[in-house]
Protein backbone atom coordinates (compact mmCIF):
# COMPACT_ATOMS: atom_id res chain seq x y z
CA UNK A 1 0.00 0.00 0.00
CA UNK A 2 1.17 3.28 -0.92
CA UNK A 3 2.12 6.17 1.78
CA UNK A 4 -0.55 9.11 2.37
CA UNK A 5 2.82 11.46 0.98
CA UNK A 6 2.62 8.78 -1.96
CA UNK A 7 -0.72 9.67 -3.06
CA UNK A 8 -1.01 13.46 -2.12
CA UNK A 9 2.06 13.86 -4.92
CA UNK A 10 -0.11 11.75 -7.57
CA UNK A 11 -2.95 13.85 -6.84
CA UNK A 12 -1.26 17.08 -6.80
CA UNK A 13 0.60 16.11 -10.55
CA UNK A 14 -2.85 15.91 -11.71
CA UNK A 15 -3.93 18.92 -9.73
CA UNK A 16 -0.60 21.22 -8.77
CA UNK A 17 -1.92 23.57 -5.96
CA UNK A 18 -0.29 26.25 -7.83
CA UNK A 19 -3.14 26.21 -10.24
CA UNK A 20 -5.63 27.51 -7.41
CA UNK A 21 -6.81 31.04 -7.14
CA UNK A 22 -4.60 33.09 -4.79
CA UNK A 23 -7.98 33.48 -1.81
CA UNK A 24 -8.45 29.47 -2.52
CA UNK A 25 -7.08 26.93 0.15
CA UNK A 26 -6.28 23.70 -1.37
CA UNK A 27 -3.85 20.69 -0.27
CA UNK A 28 -3.91 18.65 3.03
CA UNK A 29 -5.92 19.35 5.50
CA UNK A 30 -5.25 16.48 7.66
CA UNK A 31 -3.36 13.04 8.10
CA UNK A 32 -0.10 11.57 8.79
CA UNK A 33 2.23 11.70 5.53
CA UNK A 34 3.71 8.28 6.58
CA UNK A 35 0.28 6.55 7.19
CA UNK A 36 -0.78 3.57 5.02
CA UNK A 37 -4.03 4.75 2.37
CA UNK A 38 -5.63 1.93 1.41
CA UNK A 39 -9.11 3.18 0.80
CA UNK A 40 -9.91 7.18 -0.69
CA UNK A 41 -13.50 8.26 -0.94
CA UNK A 42 -13.90 10.91 -3.31
CA UNK A 43 -16.87 13.74 -2.39
CA UNK A 44 -17.70 17.53 -3.25
CA UNK A 45 -18.34 18.60 0.29
CA UNK A 46 -16.14 18.23 3.51
CA UNK A 47 -19.19 17.53 5.69
CA UNK A 48 -20.20 15.05 8.19
CA UNK A 49 -22.12 13.11 6.51
CA UNK A 50 -19.28 12.54 3.80
CA UNK A 51 -16.97 12.17 6.72
CA UNK A 52 -19.51 8.95 8.45
CA UNK A 53 -19.53 7.54 5.52
CA UNK A 54 -15.61 7.09 5.29
CA UNK A 55 -15.94 5.71 8.74
CA UNK A 56 -18.61 3.16 7.71
CA UNK A 57 -16.68 2.27 4.45
CA UNK A 58 -12.96 2.30 6.06
CA UNK A 59 -11.24 5.01 4.16
CA UNK A 60 -7.94 6.39 4.95
CA UNK A 61 -8.48 9.18 2.70
CA UNK A 62 -10.59 11.51 1.91
CA UNK A 63 -10.67 13.77 -1.22
CA UNK A 64 -13.43 16.63 -1.81
CA UNK A 65 -13.29 19.43 -4.16
CA UNK A 66 -14.85 22.23 -1.70
CA UNK A 67 -12.63 23.12 1.47
CA UNK A 68 -13.55 22.74 5.27
CA UNK A 69 -11.40 25.98 6.29
CA UNK A 70 -11.69 28.38 3.16
CA UNK A 71 -10.93 31.76 5.27
CA UNK A 72 -8.72 29.98 8.03
CA UNK A 73 -9.51 29.29 11.57
CA UNK A 74 -8.28 29.82 15.44
CA UNK A 75 -9.78 26.45 16.71
CA UNK A 76 -10.82 22.97 16.08
CA UNK A 77 -12.35 22.46 18.44
CA UNK A 78 -15.77 20.18 18.16
CA UNK A 79 -18.17 22.59 19.08
CA UNK A 80 -18.47 23.81 16.00
CA UNK A 81 -19.55 21.31 12.97
CA UNK A 82 -16.27 21.85 11.16
CA UNK A 83 -14.10 21.26 14.54
CA UNK A 84 -16.52 18.07 15.04
CA UNK A 85 -15.54 17.01 11.07
CA UNK A 86 -11.57 17.57 11.98
CA UNK A 87 -12.27 15.43 15.21
CA UNK A 88 -13.95 12.48 13.70
CA UNK A 89 -11.55 12.33 10.53
CA UNK A 90 -8.72 12.30 12.97
CA UNK A 91 -10.20 9.94 16.09
CA UNK A 92 -10.43 7.44 12.63
CA UNK A 93 -7.11 7.95 10.99
CA UNK A 94 -8.81 9.21 8.28
CA UNK A 95 -6.63 12.40 5.79
CA UNK A 96 -8.50 14.66 4.15
CA UNK A 97 -7.67 16.58 1.11
CA UNK A 98 -8.71 19.35 -0.93
CA UNK A 99 -8.47 20.08 -5.04
CA UNK A 100 -10.44 23.13 -5.48
CA UNK A 101 -9.71 25.93 -7.86
CA UNK A 102 -6.66 23.75 -9.13
CA UNK A 103 -9.48 21.27 -10.31
CA UNK A 104 -11.25 24.03 -11.51
CA UNK A 105 -8.35 24.98 -14.09
CA UNK A 106 -6.88 21.57 -14.85
CA UNK A 107 -7.09 19.69 -18.68
CA UNK A 108 -9.52 18.15 -17.75
CA UNK A 109 -10.90 19.48 -15.04
CA UNK A 110 -14.01 20.41 -13.09
CA UNK A 111 -16.56 21.62 -16.08
CA UNK A 112 -14.84 18.99 -18.67
CA UNK A 113 -16.68 16.25 -16.74
CA UNK A 114 -19.96 18.58 -16.33
CA UNK A 115 -19.59 19.13 -20.10
CA UNK A 116 -19.27 15.13 -20.64
CA UNK A 117 -22.45 14.58 -18.33
CA UNK A 118 -24.52 16.43 -20.16
CA UNK A 119 -23.30 15.29 -23.66
CA UNK A 120 -21.20 18.26 -25.17
CA UNK A 121 -18.15 18.17 -26.81
CA UNK A 122 -15.32 20.36 -25.53
CA UNK A 123 -13.25 22.80 -27.66
CA UNK A 124 -11.33 24.99 -25.21
CA UNK A 125 -12.00 26.86 -21.99
CA UNK A 126 -14.30 29.56 -22.11
CA UNK A 127 -11.06 31.89 -19.62
CA UNK A 128 -7.58 30.64 -20.34
CA UNK A 129 -5.26 30.34 -18.44
CA UNK A 130 -2.22 32.69 -19.78
CA UNK A 131 0.44 30.82 -18.04
CA UNK A 132 -0.65 27.58 -20.13
CA UNK A 133 1.19 27.45 -23.77
CA UNK A 134 -1.12 25.16 -25.21
CA UNK A 135 -4.69 27.03 -24.15
CA UNK A 136 -6.01 24.19 -23.05
CA UNK A 137 -6.35 24.95 -19.39
CA UNK A 138 -8.47 27.07 -17.55
CA UNK A 139 -11.73 28.32 -16.34
CA UNK A 140 -15.05 27.20 -17.76
CA UNK A 141 -15.22 25.18 -21.03
CA UNK A 142 -17.65 25.93 -24.41
CA UNK A 143 -18.86 22.65 -25.97
CA UNK A 144 -20.95 21.83 -29.07
CA UNK A 145 -24.16 20.13 -28.76
CA UNK A 146 -24.11 17.60 -31.54
CA UNK A 147 -26.92 17.74 -33.07
CA UNK A 148 -28.26 20.75 -31.98
CA UNK A 149 -30.98 20.82 -29.61
CA UNK A 150 -33.66 22.77 -28.95
CA UNK A 151 -33.00 24.37 -25.09
CA UNK A 152 -35.96 23.55 -23.94
CA UNK A 153 -34.63 19.58 -24.96
CA UNK A 154 -31.12 20.62 -23.98
CA UNK A 155 -32.31 21.46 -20.39
CA UNK A 156 -33.71 18.20 -19.53
CA UNK A 157 -31.07 16.63 -21.16
CA UNK A 158 -29.33 18.43 -18.33
CA UNK A 159 -31.39 17.55 -16.01
CA UNK A 160 -30.89 13.95 -17.09
CA UNK A 161 -26.86 13.93 -17.23
CA UNK A 162 -26.53 15.38 -13.78
CA UNK A 163 -27.37 13.91 -10.24
CA UNK A 164 -30.90 14.66 -9.05
CA UNK A 165 -31.55 17.57 -6.90
CA UNK A 166 -34.75 19.49 -5.00
CA UNK A 167 -33.52 22.49 -6.75
CA UNK A 168 -34.06 20.86 -10.60
CA UNK A 169 -32.59 23.04 -13.15
CA UNK A 170 -33.71 26.34 -14.29
CA UNK A 171 -34.02 28.23 -17.85
CA UNK A 172 -33.96 31.62 -19.11
CA UNK A 173 -34.94 31.82 -22.82
CA UNK A 174 -36.70 30.49 -25.51
CA UNK A 175 -37.76 27.03 -25.44
CA UNK A 176 -37.38 26.27 -28.38
CA UNK A 177 -34.46 28.14 -29.65
CA UNK A 178 -32.07 26.32 -31.33
CA UNK A 179 -29.17 25.70 -29.08
CA UNK A 180 -25.44 24.43 -30.22
CA UNK A 181 -22.43 25.84 -28.88
CA UNK A 182 -22.38 26.17 -25.21
CA UNK A 183 -20.11 27.81 -22.25
CA UNK A 184 -20.68 25.72 -19.36
CA UNK A 185 -18.48 26.78 -15.70
CA UNK A 186 -19.17 23.84 -12.34
CA UNK A 187 -20.11 25.56 -9.55
CA UNK A 188 -20.89 29.48 -9.02
CA UNK A 189 -20.20 31.14 -12.94
CA UNK A 190 -22.23 34.55 -12.87
CA UNK A 191 -19.03 36.12 -12.74
CA UNK A 192 -17.97 35.18 -16.23
CA UNK A 193 -21.03 36.72 -18.39
CA UNK A 194 -18.25 39.22 -19.88
CA UNK A 195 -16.37 36.03 -21.34
CA UNK A 196 -19.73 34.15 -22.28
CA UNK A 197 -20.90 36.89 -24.63
CA UNK A 198 -17.68 37.39 -25.72
CA UNK A 199 -17.53 33.30 -27.01
CA UNK A 200 -20.83 34.49 -28.94
CA UNK A 201 -22.41 31.11 -27.55
CA UNK A 202 -26.27 30.23 -27.42
CA UNK A 203 -26.52 29.01 -24.02
CA UNK A 204 -24.83 29.11 -20.53
CA UNK A 205 -24.53 26.36 -17.92
CA UNK A 206 -23.64 26.80 -14.32
CA UNK A 207 -24.72 27.19 -10.70
CA UNK A 208 -25.81 30.13 -8.09
CA UNK A 209 -27.13 32.23 -11.00
CA UNK A 210 -28.14 35.86 -8.93
CA UNK A 211 -30.94 37.67 -9.88
CA UNK A 212 -29.62 41.03 -11.26
CA UNK A 213 -26.47 39.57 -13.08
CA UNK A 214 -29.08 37.21 -14.75
CA UNK A 215 -31.31 39.90 -15.61
CA UNK A 216 -28.73 41.98 -16.68
CA UNK A 217 -26.72 39.24 -18.88
CA UNK A 218 -30.30 38.22 -20.78
CA UNK A 219 -30.86 42.39 -21.57
CA UNK A 220 -27.03 42.53 -23.15
CA UNK A 221 -27.01 39.23 -24.94
CA UNK A 222 -29.60 36.93 -26.39
CA UNK A 223 -27.82 34.24 -24.30
CA UNK A 224 -29.90 31.40 -22.90
CA UNK A 225 -29.30 30.29 -19.04
CA UNK A 226 -29.08 27.18 -17.61
CA UNK A 227 -29.04 27.29 -14.11
CA UNK A 228 -28.53 23.74 -11.96
CA UNK A 229 -27.14 23.33 -8.19
CA UNK A 230 -23.74 24.40 -7.44
CA UNK A 231 -23.02 20.47 -5.84
CA UNK A 232 -24.52 18.95 -8.88
CA UNK A 233 -22.68 20.74 -11.72
CA UNK A 234 -19.34 19.69 -9.81
CA UNK A 235 -20.42 16.24 -8.27
CA UNK A 236 -19.50 14.79 -12.15
CA UNK A 237 -15.70 15.63 -11.52
CA UNK A 238 -15.71 13.36 -9.17
CA UNK A 239 -15.26 10.23 -11.21
CA UNK A 240 -13.00 12.00 -13.39
CA UNK A 241 -10.65 12.32 -10.05
CA UNK A 242 -11.38 8.95 -9.34
CA UNK A 243 -10.23 7.75 -12.72
CA UNK A 244 -6.79 9.65 -12.47
CA UNK A 245 -5.47 8.22 -9.14
CA UNK A 246 -6.56 4.87 -10.71
CA UNK A 247 -4.31 5.21 -13.60
CA UNK A 248 -1.76 5.81 -11.21
CA UNK A 249 -2.34 3.08 -8.83
CA UNK A 250 -2.41 0.70 -11.29
CA UNK A 251 0.71 1.52 -13.10
CA UNK A 252 2.03 2.08 -9.87
CA UNK A 253 1.15 -1.00 -8.61
CA UNK A 254 -1.00 0.66 -5.41
CA UNK A 255 -3.16 -1.72 -3.57
CA UNK A 256 -6.00 1.08 -3.39
CA UNK A 257 -9.45 0.74 -3.61
CA UNK A 258 -11.53 3.74 -4.52
CA UNK A 259 -15.34 5.21 -4.30
CA UNK A 260 -17.28 8.25 -5.35
CA UNK A 261 -19.67 9.73 -2.72
CA UNK A 262 -23.17 9.41 -3.99
CA UNK A 263 -24.73 11.50 -1.02
CA UNK A 264 -26.46 14.18 -1.55
CA UNK A 265 -24.86 16.74 -0.11
CA UNK A 266 -26.77 19.88 -1.59
CA UNK A 267 -28.32 22.14 1.19
CA UNK A 268 -31.72 22.35 -0.49
CA UNK A 269 -33.52 19.57 0.63
CA UNK A 270 -37.36 20.04 -0.69
CA UNK A 271 -38.95 21.85 -3.63
CA UNK A 272 -42.15 23.46 -3.64
CA UNK A 273 -43.48 24.16 -7.15
CA UNK A 274 -45.57 27.53 -8.18
CA UNK A 275 -48.39 27.32 -10.30
CA UNK A 276 -46.73 29.52 -13.46
CA UNK A 277 -48.17 30.58 -16.77
CA UNK A 278 -45.75 31.81 -19.16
Amino acid sequence: MPKLSDVITALEEVYPPQWAESWDAVGLVCGDPQAEVSRVLFAVDPVQAVVDEAVEWGADLVVTHHPLYLRGTTSVAATTFKGRVVHTLITNGIALHVAHTNADHADPGVSDALAEAVGLRVTGPLVPDPTDPLGRRGTGRIGLLEPPLTLSAFAAQVAEGLPATAAGVRVSGDPDRLISRVAVCGGSGDGFFAEVRAAGVDAYLTADLRHHPASEATEAAPVALVDAAHWATEWPWLTLAERALRAVADKRGWAVETKVSHRVTDPWTAHAPMSFTA
